[in-house]
């Protein structure tokens, strides 16, 4: 669990600057497989090599999925279209379908989320979650993949891995004892995907994302269907695609289709809102290729820049970075704000579990962020005119100022310390008592020598005067990491400008009619 007590505070803050408190919070420990150093074409996988492959089961396994956080699994909606979870089972750190599987664990599954426009015969938006029964506990070989966050591009090229229990050919099985294989594939860019498979009558549209080789060979296969296509980045395997549907498996010009995951992260997250999975954004390097791609009935690359809506912390606008990045769902449980910035929304309850008020004589002044059982971190400039901590409460789990907040408690502070650090401003606050928690409150992990590169994408919370309606509801928005230009970065990250008052900011790192397979 995040946040351990602080060591009161004999030492040294986090580095914060400006007027915000800076807090650096790595999205999740996703991605990294401590034992990581058939699928048509592939070869076995060593035990623990990608810890996050679920084998989703009935009497015998039908797909593939990949574990998002300890509670949930990513997989294709059409391996369970009904939503019908019963006689569901879920296995994870499973080496083989047959035989010893020492590191095995299963899970019954509680609920199933099949995406809303999930159509099934042109396969767009083919993927569902799966909630599971309970939690599961991380291990050498069960932990999470990272998944790519909406601002993420993969070029024709980048390197991809595909796992998967599926046949090794066309109608061929898994030979005994059924081992789980692995393959690696180029991504190939969707205006050549869209080409080759034209004359299968097949579209692809911007919410899949190809991969394969030209002259065939290797490509996942029927009974991989639901489970991932991996790449990596800055040590981190980030999830892409979800194996979805081919013609055939492995043949010449026409690449595994899949659902391209950073189209998702809206949905993703107003599905789950609380320990929300790692997204992460995947940059490509180089130039996109498949720009020079043309081919009859092919649309043309827009002259004008699209817009998307990214991360459903928020509501915002970017531009995306390739031509296969267009408009992905809005969010379904953040309401934008009028006559405000226009990528303000508000939160909903249970996001940012961390968040604080911090109240004088019953009125909110201040914003902070719950960084361990009886710790809060904090402007220090909240303080100026009145240090004593016997005039502070802090209340947790709270979303509205003014209206009903069943989740929240209210403490009060015992003791207030100021950062000693030069043109540090921060605070720490000693709670009375340590707070229960729950869904709604719970710490935010703190940096720990990190860096974060100009791109990084952040979020800000809090409380704004004269905004979040009638009912002052917590708002959130998205900005990023920008250049300090004079500002010496050692003490300082500097952000994108906006609007919202006396917010917290967390910077997450960005190293997330067919044959279905």
């Amino acid at each position: 669990m995040c946040g351990g007590a602080l060591p009161w505070l004999s030492g040294a803050l986090p580095r914060v600057g400006g007027a915000l408190v800076i807090f650096l919070h790595l999205s999740s420990d996703c991605g990294r497989p401590p034992l990581n150093t058939r699928i048509v074409g592939g070869q076995d996988a060593l035990a623990g090599s990608w810890p996050w492959q679920v084998s989703l089961q009935k009497t015998n396994h039908f797909c593939g999925g990949s574990l998002i956080n300890n509670l949930w699994v990513l997989t294709a909606a059409h391996c369970i279209p009904s939503g019908n979870p019963a006689g569901l089972t879920v296995f994870l750190g499973l080496q083989s379908l047959q035989g010893s599987n020492p590191n095995k664990v299963s899970r019954t599954v509680a609920q199933i989320i099949v995406h809303p426009d999930y159509n099934s015969v042109t396969s767009n938006n083919d993927i569902a979650l799966l909630k599971l029964s309970s939690s599961v506990s991380f291990t050498s070989y069960i932990s999470p993949v990272c998944l790519a966050a909406s601002d993420s591009s993969f070029y024709s090229g980048v390197n991809s891995w595909v796992t998967g229990w599926g046949n090794v050919g066309e109608g061929v099985g898994l030979p005994s004892p059924q081992t789980l294989m692995e393959v690696e594939v180029p991504v190939v860019g969707n205006r050549l995907c869209y080409c080759d498979y034209s004359s299968e009558g097949i579209t692809i549209t911007d919410n899949m994302i190809c991969a394969g080789l030209t002259e065939g060979g290797k490509d996942s296969c029927q009974g991989d269907s639901g489970g991932p296509m991996v790449s990596k980045q800055g040590g981190r395997w980030i999830q892409a695609g979800v194996v979805s549907f081919g013609v055939g498996c492995a043949r010449p010009n026409i690449p595994g289709v899949y659902t391209r995951v950073s189209q998702y992260q809206n949905w993703v997250n107003s599905q789950i809102t609380s320990n929300q999975p790692g997204f992460i954004t995947f940059t490509s390097t180089g130039t996109n290729s498949d720009l020079s791609v043309s081919c009859t009935g092919l649309p043309p690359i827009p002259t004008t820049t699209p817009t998307t809506t990214t991360t459903t912390t928020t509501t915002t606008t970017t531009t995306p970075t390739t031509n296969t990045t267009t408009t992905t769902p809005t969010t379904t449980n953040t309401t934008p704000m009028t006559n405000t910035t226009s990528n303000i929304s508000v939160a909903s309850a249970g996001e940012w579990p961390w968040m604080a008020s911090l109240h004088k004589n019953g009125q909110h002044v201040c914003g902070g962020t719950l960084v361990s059982k009886d710790s809060v971190l904090t402007s220090a400039s909240c303080f100026s005119s009145s240090p004593n901590a016997s005039e502070w409460t802090v209340i947790l789990g709270r979303l509205k100022q003014n209206g009903s907040n069943p989740f929240e408690i209210s403490l009060k502070v015992s003791n207030i310390t100021m950062s000693n650090l030069t043109a540090s401003n921060v605070a720490a606050l000693q709670l009375s008592a340590e707070p229960p928690l729950n869904d709604y409150i719970q710490p935010i992990c703190l940096d720990t020598g990190l860096t974060f590169p100009v791109g990084s994408t952040c979020w800000a919370a809090g409380w704004s005067a004269g905004q979040g309606g009638q009912e002052q509801v917590l708002l959130k928005l998205q900005t990023s990491v920008v250049n300090c230009g004079n500002v010496s970065i050692s003490d300082s990250i500097c952000t994108s400008q906006f609007t919202l008052e006396q917010v917290v900011v967390k910077i997450i790192h960005d190293e997330m009619g067919h044959p279905f397979k």
